[in-house]
């Protein structure tokens, strides 16, 4: 069964989806077969790995609230082992569709049932909220990472989204772990940067990631062409953080490669 790992900050700008997007291609460099599945209406995941999102019919919505099946949207990308699940706008008005159905907060989870055989990890990238769609993400993961910025006001809110990781455990997903905390957007240059990270692995100790994801423009850059950043620049800082990233959490887990 696939690792299901959800990407959650109700804070916008941490870098959830640059963090989405790039783990789940360097997980697929590493030969691990990777889905990721784009949870926000924005669908900048769907962009950035090279789909337009406009010239989607069918996507993860269709799929919550009118029970299509998502083996027939998976999308290929360019880079083997990685395969996508895309958003589109509508996925806005999903929380209010939902809001009378039964089980609304499981969709996902049921959704996603039949694909978890077929990978090694799914990633899902949520919106920036802490709405029915993030809750059906967080019910259907395994784990959560948080994205932090290393930026003032860095643990804002970090604390509504673990009391709200806190109620899915204890009603929803009593498995769901936190994967860890990722430091992002760092820059050596500034103090700032280096007290934030100071700060939060004071408070969080073990919990944070062991890689931090610096502030780099070729990062900026790859979603405009279409592509993560290990497509765009694999020499560039930012992706070589998150193959790093990506490497750390598949030791954690004890993973093998897969072999193909």
């Amino acid at each position: 069964m696939g690792k299901v790992i959800a990407i959650a900050n109700q804070k916008g700008g941490v870098g959830k989806t640059t963090t989405a997007m790039n783990l789940a291609a360097s997980l697929a460099i590493l030969e691990y077969k990777t889905l990721v599945i784009d949870a926000d209406p924005q669908a900048n995941t769907t962009s950035g790995l090279g789909h337009n999102p406009k010239s989607i019919n069918t996507s993860i919505y269709e799929c919550m609230v009118d029970g299509n099946e998502v083996k027939d949207i998976v999308l290929k990308t360019e880079i083997e082992h990685l395969h996508l699940v895309p958003s589109h706008i509508d996925l806005v008005g999903a929380e209010v569709e939902m809001i009378n159905m039964d089980n609304r907060e499981e969709k996902m989870k049921e959704v996603i049932a039949p694909l978890r055989e077929e990978y090694d990890f799914i990633i899902i990238d949520c919106s920036p909220s802490l709405g029915l769609i993030t809750i059906n993400a967080l019910t259907a993961a395994n784990s959560v990472i948080i994205p932090v910025q290393c930026e003032y006001f860095a643990l804002e809110g970090l604390g509504k989204l673990l009391n709200t990781i806190k109620i899915i455990q204890t009603r929803l997903n009593p498995d769901l772990e936190i994967e860890g905390i990722l430091l992002t957007m760092y820059d050596v240059r500034l103090r700032l940067s280096n007290q934030v990270v100071e700060e939060v692995r004071l408070h969080f100790k073990n919990m944070v990631f062991d890689t931090i994801i610096p502030r780099n423009v070729r990062l900026s850059e790859a979603p405009s062409f279409g592509m993560p950043a290990i497509a765009f620049d694999a020499d560039g800082k930012g992706a070589v953080a998150y193959l790093n990233l990506a490497s750390e959490i598949a030791l954690k887990n004890g993973l093998q490669k897969v072999t193909s």
